[in-house]
């Protein structure tokens, strides 16, 4: 499976422990940066070009960090096709439920708020959880992108 991931400064850390991680799953990984840590950069810089890259590859998904995860969720949101969620901890069942209802295909973090085991079994699941195709579902989404 194709997977895109992406960070600011703030999850570049994160980031940097999901690489490896996701490899190590089988899965094809490009990191679409940052690659170095800047304390100053800007998030849409690296989860704008992470989010379109989903969007053009069909099948693919896409992993986005920052503090809170809020920023890079809305900024990914904004490429036509793409379809984010945030996790930030707390109840795990948003992530299959962001899969499962709303064909979520990018998952953002707040790095702040997860922790590595945290992300990595939140990203197990996203990846693992499959969209229902429930009728209804179907319909809701395809209103997103008119």
């Amino acid at each position: 499976m194709q997977i895109y991931i992406a960070s600011d400064h703030a999850g570049f850390e994160l980031k940097n422990l999901l690489v490896p991680f996701l490899k190590g799953l089988g899965h094809e990984v490009e990191d679409c940066g940052a690659s170095i840590y800047k304390e100053d950069d800007d998030y849409p810089d690296f989860i704008m070009p992470c989010a379109q890259k989903v969007a053009q590859n069909k099948g693919s998904f896409g992993i986005v960090i920052g503090g809170s995860g809020q920023g890079e969720a809305i900024a990914a949101n904004r490429v036509k096709g793409v379809r984010a969620c945030v996790y930030y901890g707390g109840d795990i069942s948003v992530v299959p439920t962001s899969r499962e209802h709303n064909d979520a295909n990018v998952l953002s973090f707040g790095a702040r708020f997860v922790n590595e085991e945290g992300a990595k079994m939140a990203v197990e699941l996203f990846l693992t959880t499959p969209f229902s195709n429930q009728e209804r579902h179907i319909r809701r989404v395809q209103k997103l992108d008119v």
